[in-house]
């Protein structure tokens, strides 16, 4: 897992600027100089790498330039946390590209730059910037707008983007910013009300190398603070004074601010405060609130970089018809693109940023009784789980923004209240607030506040899965507190409820270790901001929007003249709705090309069978699975199941479950509780999942209730298999269920598939491993180019071969064995524990080879036919595997 803190990335493409996260340190020194080509006709970039050292500390920079001689602006580009220089140069060359002189650099400690790590510390990193810029005003390439005031902007996304805010407030050279996904005060984002955010404080310094690679005061302060829990004032005061907000007053340039949607790390309440600050005191800002974030989520790369480009171009260049955008935009998502799974994104905006209570609506809140208590366990374990810092593209924001719920609280553990149904569609943009009353046990409560999006068939969806940490002091006595919800852009469709959830644990935070019974009551409505002035472009009507309409008619008519068209889902059929799976003449061709990866395969699976799906590579063994579990459409032929025509999202898919090979599972959580967790994601109420039926099946045991880091790699597979059978489906779908597996461990595995089978229900398992599929399997089907070659039971695929197994009472010497390889129709003869083992040519019988070894006094007891699937396997597909 790359665990630096992302930048915003994205395709190659010239006229683009992107940032990640840093931090730096400069001087001069000597360099050289390279050239790097273009891959158009605009002018090749140079590039000149130095060292430059400065109080003992060594950067190690980049210079790039292109074009004709003459000055031109200047551009600092920072890095990602953890990352180097070099992690921006696509960036600066594209920069170059475009007309101005580009700066990078490894911050101090990362990459080939020395130094400890200060977390933009005013008298290191935000020093070494001001030095950088005292370097750009002595070079010939960059425009002066007075002797040693070069004309410079500074971007940067994260550590990077805070380092352009504060360069701005500590050098007043420096003439625009473009900061993204970053922080205004890093102690508010990383203690938010006092809650120490211990997960993604420590993916901080571990990703930093560790405590001893940060200044010594900064290691201490994290040291105390992870062993305590708890932020004290001392630490606050480390965090404030290295953040933007320590010169809010001074900040004053044309600033274009980037913020994430889905960010638990720096929420877009950090780039709120910062407007407010920059914008009191002047200068122009903009605001834009990407999809993605530190949780993950698309970064918009090209669109990102375009914009930034447009706010130099504005303020650097100073060309006045460069377009910066709106005032305030934001990225939507709407629906999924059905090409390749990836969420559609639109942008919606407006002349002026509305902030994060604009427009609010009141929703009033009820629960199963008008106060409601819960605990916070001991050791606040096991904690509810809502964001999973570190995760990057594969974060849970991401499931969420396509509507799938993926956060987890306990039973005992929180506290609900509910709307009514949303009459209309509800546009959440900004900070919902609600104010509550608090009473505790013990005189310090830690909740952590959450709205749900409540669909009327119960399933909750967690927008971006943010959580709101609230400290609350004196709470023995009873408390008012007014909660302010994390700001977040979310429609919420008519007959939605909105729930919020007032929970005593979240697995990113310290909570109190200490138990203690919480009481919450509402004081208040749930206000809710809409920002009505943020109004979402329509789409330009391209020409052939006109001309379509009868086009499609005409295609229309000729298609049901034709019976070419089918709309409709075939209806079942009840002659096979006892039927598990039959396909009829299924065929799928390879994208873009005239060969089949699947052509007329039949064959029908029934209850109770164990059937083995084998193959070599390419037989089209997974295009099968794929189209059977709905995620591919065939080109022709039928699948049904139990007599339905599967179709992608066929309501009979829920009698089918599938493990693919790689589950994953939430490592600090217990296999009960992963199971559970994903129950849950699928909105389906908890009785139908029949957990324990499954976890009995799988045999996990008391292994269960511990964290599944600690399992080994058999006891994963079990999991993942309990995973598959949750909800007890009819059809089970297992690929490659024994990778990995030692022989103990495989011979598990097979009790639970025969296991499974043995209630009436059906399972289909794709492995490599013919010797387990010949014990495991009760019927097979071999596949060849596509084609299916033989299938039936496995004993009759096995048995059918030209290898007899003759039986002796004693061992055959081997002077008599080679006679017996020598005899008319025999091709082989080996000895065995068990007598002989006798392949036959075309020409053999098994009744002449019995009378030949009588009259050689061989001692038959029994002669069968014998063959390894193994051996049935290579001559079903002959030299295809």
């Amino acid at each position: 897992m790359d665990l630096r803190l992302p930048g915003l990335r994205g395709p190659r493409r010239p006229r683009r600027i992107v940032s990640a996260v840093a931090a730096v340190v400069v001087l001069a020194g000597a360099g050289t100089w390279t050239a790097v080509a273009s891959d158009d006709d605009t002018p090749a970039v140079h590039s000149a790498d130095r060292v430059m050292a400065v109080d003992g500390v060594r950067l190690d920079t980049s210079y790039f330039t292109s074009g004709a001689t003459g000055r031109r602006p200047a551009v600092l580009l920072g890095h990602g946390f953890g990352g180097s220089k070099d992690d921006v140069r696509q960036q600066a060359e594209d920069l170059a590209r475009d007309g101005y002189a580009v700066l990078t650099w490894s911050a101090r400690g990362f990459g080939k730059s020395t130094g400890k790590i200060g977390l933009n510390d005013p008298k290191g990193e935000v020093a070494d910037v001001s030095k950088l810029i005292d370097w750009l005003a002595k070079q010939p390439q960059v425009q002066l707008d007075r002797t040693g005031d070069p004309r410079v902007g500074v971007a940067g996304a994260s550590y990077g983007g805070a380092i352009s805010l504060l360069a701005a407030g500590y050098d007043d050279r420096v003439d625009a910013i473009a900061p993204a996904i970053t922080y205004w005060n890093l102690a508010d984002a990383l203690f938010p009300d006092g809650v120490f955010k211990k997960l993604w404080a420590g993916i901080f310094f571990n990703t930093g190398g560790g405590a001893a690679h940060f200044e010594p005061a900064l290691a201490a302060m994290y040291e105390r603070v992870a062993e305590s829990g708890t932020p004290d004032t001392a630490a606050r005061e480390l965090l404030e004074e290295r953040s933007p907000s320590a010169v809010a007053d001074r900040i004053k340039v044309p600033t274009l601010l980037l913020q994430g949607q889905t960010d638990s790390l720096f929420t877009l309440a950090q780039s709120d405060a910062a407007e407010k600050a920059i914008r009191a005191n002047g200068a122009p800002v903009d605001v834009d609130w990407i999809a993605g974030g530190h949780d993950g989520g698309d970064m918009e790369g090209a669109r990102v970089q375009a914009r930034v480009r447009g706010w130099f171009d504005r303020y650097l260049k100073d060309d006045k018809a460069a377009d910066t955008g709106p005032a305030f935009r934001v990225t939507r998502t709407g629906g999924v693109d059905s090409t390749d799974g990836a969420a559609q994104l639109r942008g919606a905006g407006a002349d002026s940023y509305p902030g994060l209570g604009n427009g609010e609506r009141s929703f009033p809140l009820t629960g199963r009784r008008e106060e409601q208590s819960f605990t916070n366990p001991p050791g606040a374990s096991p904690p509810a789980v809502s964001a999973l810092p570190g995760l990057g593209g594969g974060g849970l924001s991401q499931l969420s923004s396509l509507g799938v719920g993926v956060s987890l609280d306990f039973p005992g553990q929180y506290a609900a209240f509910d709307s009514v149904p949303v009459t209309g569609d509800l546009r959440v943009t900004g900070s919902p607030t609600v104010t509550v009353h608090v009473k505790s046990t013990s005189d310090t409560a830690v909740l952590f506040a959450k709205v749900y999006d409540v669909s009327a068939r119960g399933n909750q969806v967690l927008p971006s899965q943010l959580v709101t940490p609230v400290r609350v002091e004196g709470a023995k006595a009873g408390k008012d507190v007014t909660i302010t919800l994390p700001a977040i852009d979310h429609k919420v469709e008519e007959g939605h409820r909105l729930r919020l959830v007032l929970a005593s644990t979240d697995l990113g935070y310290a909570s109190p270790m200490t138990p203690a019974t919480y009481s919450v009551s509402m004081k208040g409505d749930l206000k809710v901001p809409t920002a009505p002035a943020v109004t979402t472009a329509a789409a330009p009507l391209p020409s052939w929007v006109w001309w379509l309409p009868l086009t499609g008619a005409a295609i229309a008519l000729a298609l049901l003249l034709t019976a070419r068209r089918r709309t409709a889902t075939p209806a079942p059929d009840p002659a096979l709705a006892e039927v598990p799976l039959q396909i009829t003449d299924l065929s799928k061709k390879y994208a873009n090309g005239d060969r089949y990866s699947v052509r007329d395969l039949s064959f029908r699976v029934e209850k109770g069978q164990v059937l083995g799906l084998l193959g070599p590579n390419g037989a089209g063994k997974t295009t099968t699975l794929r189209m059977l579990m709905g995620l591919i459409t065939p080109d022709g032929g039928e699948i049904r199941v139990f007599g339905h025509a599967i179709r992608p999202g066929s309501p009979v898919l829920s009698r089918v479950g599938s493990f693919v090979e790689g589950a994953g599972f939430l490592p600090h959580l217990s296999g009960r509780e992963n199971l559970e967790l994903y129950w849950q994601a699928t909105g389906r109420p908890a009785q139908d999942a029949h957990l324990e039926e499954a976890l009995e099946i799988a045999g996990l045991g008391d292994a269960l209730a511990r964290a599944v880091r600690t399992y080994s790699q058999g006891m994963r597979q079990r999991l993942a298999i309990a995973q598959a059978m949750l909800g007890l489906p009819d059809l089970l779908i297992l690929d490659e269920p024994t990778n990995g597996l030692d022989p103990p461990q495989i011979r598990e595995m097979r009790e639970v598939m025969i296991g499974y089978a043995a209630a009436g229900r059906t399972v289909i398992v794709s492995s490599h491993l013919l010797s387990e599929v010949e014990q495991s399997c009760t019927h097979l089907v071999v596949m060849d180019r596509g084609k299916l070659v033989q299938a039936g039971p496995v004993a009759e695929i096995v048995g059918s071969g030209d290898t007899l197994l003759v039986g002796t009472a004693t061992p055959v010497e081997e002077p008599v064995v080679e006679k017996i390889a020598a005899l008319p129709g025999v091709v082989s003869a080996a000895p065995t524990d068990e007598g002989l083992l006798v392949r036959l040519d075309a020409d053999g019988s098994a009744q002449r080879l019995v009378a030949e070894l009588v009259r050689l006094d061989v001692p038959v007891q029994a002669v069968g036919p014998h063959r390894r699937l193994e051996d049935a396997f290579l001559t079903l597909i002959g030299g295809s595997a």
